[in-house]
């Protein structure tokens, strides 16, 4: 069954993969003979994971079989082999037990050139990414979770009580939940960086913005709205945004990997993404790019022309948030994301680990009942931060209860509490570049075959 699973699921992927990275092509064989294109772990033996905690080595095939887990490794390596990334971590838990933990190719292939590197750096399952979007549910989300567990913040207040500046006949009924959900009618994207220098400037502009949409109504997906929620974090706990949940939640967890700005917090190593900032400064000056954004293109010329390693990618969170921002900005692990899932999946008990191997106390992160509420599906199928819908997440069946998020440089997350399922699937499509229409490879395909793969049974 093995078999033939595998072989359905590649003639599945070939039919997606539309883009090739042509100049990857020449490290295929490298790749290959030298055994890169899959560093993986034996799900026999115990793993040490990128936290430097001993995992558990019982692996659990009740539904999720270890021939599907194999299947899912196997796309992600023939994808990488094919071009559409440079290199990808896989990490698969089910029942809170690691079932895979791959690595494959590089973190780094490419110069900023576009040149293939001598030396090109290997991946391995414990290099840090730029998580990008995934930062609105690593980061943003789970604050706000965990403020309003602490009852401190109300979902159905309005913006303007949190901050007042936010105020105007059209947005004084914005709440804490159309933020989280989408539905609060601001603009998908601006470059905040045409206008402001900090975060106190782009809060000035983002609050000067009519609305796009009414408030309430329909999903459409904004970062200014998490932007928003990243302030609110820090007005109401009287921190910064990285502060506050490096002490409240990724110390606690013990994700010494996970964090903003990892190049003043030696996290590492480090994953490389693009080559400065194509995609968005298209998204500026090509009127044609699909982007109606209208500014002067003349107005910012800070443009970075460089390879970008632990500096984050969206233009937003560096130009204008100095790397800290509720939409952009987190830097993480497959293994960090694991546990911060597995942390939702547990009902927001942390079941954490002695330096002898056993488990300690359970210690309560959130309350269940506040992890029930953001995972609770809203008018448009999705929940508070999180997607759940087949229409925002590429799955091709949504089991009921199932979540996720995707980043643009590359990051996908998954979890199906009905299977005690999580998929974490990071990569770095943007390394190679942007292809002659200034876009980067579609990875939708890739995901949705990792999904099926991962969840398919015996």
């Amino acid at each position: 069954m093995f078999t033939s699973t595998l072989k359905t699921l590649r003639r599945r992927l070939h039919s997606y993969i539309s883009y090739r990275v042509r100049r990857a092509a020449p490290y295929v064989l490298t790749l290959a003979g030298a055994g890169l294109l899959g560093s993986c772990a034996s799900v026999n033996e115990p793993f040490i994971d990128s936290q430097g905690e001993r995992l558990p080595a019982e692996v659990s095939r009740e539904v999720t079989s270890t021939a599907a887990m194999s299947a899912a490794a196997q796309i992600v390596k023939q994808s990488v082999a094919e071009g559409m990334a440079a290199g990808a971590v896989l990490v698969i838990s089910r029942r809170g037990q690691i079932v895979e933990r791959s690595a494959f190719g590089y973190a780094q292939l490419f110069d900023a050139e576009g040149m293939k590197l001598e030396n090109p750096v290997v991946m391995t399952p414990g290099h840090v990414f730029d998580l990008a979007s995934l930062t609105k549910v690593f980061a943003t989300t789970f604050a706000i979770m965990m403020l309003v567990d602490a009852g401190v913040l109300a979902l159905d207040v309005p913006v303007k009580m949190y901050l007042p500046k936010f105020s105007s006949p059209e947005k004084d009924n914005i709440s804490i939940r159309h933020l989280l959900t989408h539905t609060a009618g601001l603009a998908p994207w601006k470059p905040t960086y045409f206008h402001a220098r900090d975060r106190r400037e782009a809060f000035t502009y983002i609050t000067s913005l009519p609305l796009d949409y009414p408030v309430g109504e329909e999903r459409h997906y904004s970062d200014l709205g998490f932007m928003l929620l990243g302030y609110i974090v820090e007005k109401v706990s009287g921190k910064s945004l990285d502060s506050y949940l490096s002490r409240n939640l990724y110390e606690p967890l013990g994700l010494r990997h996970t964090g903003f700005r990892p190049l003043e917090s030696a996290i590492g190593p480090l994953v490389a993404t693009s080559q400065g900032n194509p995609f968005e400064r298209k998204m500026v000056e090509d009127p044609d790019f699909g982007y109606l954004i209208h500014e002067d293109p003349s107005r910012f010329d800070a443009w970075r022309e460089y390879t970008l390693l632990g500096e984050v990618n969206d233009g937003n969170s560096w130009y204008a948030h100095a790397g800290v921002a509720g939409h952009a900005g987190l830097f993480s692990t497959a293994d960090g994301l694991t546990r911060l899932i597995t942390l939702l999946m547990d009902d927001g008990l942390y079941k954490g680990l002695l330096n002898n191997g056993s488990l300690s106390t359970k210690t309560r992160l959130i309350g269940a009942e506040t992890i029930s509420e953001f995972l609770t599906p809203d008018q448009s199928g999705n929940g508070l931060g999180w997607a759940m819908s087949s229409d925002v997440l590429p799955v091709t069946d949504m089991p009921a209860g199932a979540f996720g998020h995707t980043g643009f440089t590359g990051t996908y997350v998954f979890a199906n509490p009905a299977q005690s399922l999580i998929i974490v699937l990071l990569t770095n499509r943007q390394n190679a570049g942007v292809d002659e229409n200034g876009q980067y490879p579609s990875l939708s395909p890739l995901r949705r075959a990792v999904v099926d793969a991962a969840m398919s049974t015996n």
